[in-house]
């Protein structure tokens, strides 16, 4: 039995990837900060879900999380998707409160980076995957996304360095494009027009299936490349 621990399961991409994996007979926990959302999701995913709500910014959420994945058997698969715009509306650099990007940085940056640690054991001993989901925004120079960026930058370097010191795993790093969710509505952008995630998540499950290479991926190529 192959477990998945994701975090930010209640919507989106999180749940998208949660109910692609679950459909593929996985065991998923997955978390995210409204109690009645997550559990509505974890009801609609079906197979076999441990939902635990929590803020992955929160040391002791963390540990019940790795608590969750250790129960269910030993873990295979951590996907680090919770994340925050940050300051809405997106500021420009200049007006950027630098207070605000604590939170940013705690949720985007410190969390995932966290986690991975708390669950890396068990990672290594079923070498397993770490999946981080990232943006276009963290290698691209777009006005008032400096912020937010700025943290998925972070993420990426992160990944990058992850991978080389721990061959045995596979680290990806996956921009998913734009989606039609509620963080790109809050980014003040037309999310109606944006494709569903469960486009992004069809295309970033054939890293998981096919266990593709260590490495940076845009959800865009892998969909092309079917």
């Amino acid at each position: 039995m192959r477990t998945a621990l994701i975090t930010g399961g209640s919507r989106g991409l999180g749940r998208a990837l949660a109910a692609g994996l679950a459909r593929d007979g996985w065991t998923i926990v997955i978390d995210g900060r409204g109690a009645a959302a997550l559990h509505a999701a974890a009801a609609d995913i079906g197979g076999s879900v441990t939902a635990v709500a929590g803020d992955v910014a929160d040391p002791a959420h963390r540990a019940a999380l790795s608590r969750a994945a250790a129960d269910a058997g030993g873990l295979d698969l951590l996907v680090n998707n919770a994340g925050t715009l940050g300051t809405t509306p997106l500021p420009r650099l200049a007006e950027q409160p630098v207070r605000d990007l604590e939170e940013t940085f705690a949720v985007n940056v410190l969390a995932p980076l966290a986690l991975i640690q708390a669950v890396l054991p068990g990672l290594r001993a079923r070498r397993g995957a770490v999946l981080n989901i990232t943006s276009d925004a963290a290698v691209e120079g777009y006005e008032t996304w400096g912020g937010y960026g700025a943290g998925k930058a972070a993420l990426e370097q992160i990944s990058r360095v992850l991978a080389a010191e721990e061959p045995d795993l596979a680290v990806w790093w996956a921009d998913p494009g734009e989606m039609r969710t509620d963080m790109l509505r809050a980014a003040g952008e037309d999310a109606d027009a944006a494709p569903p995630p469960e486009e992004a998540a069809a295309a970033l499950l054939r890293l998981i299936s096919d266990r593709l290479p260590s490495g940076r991926y845009r959800a865009a190529d892998l969909a092309g490349a079917r």
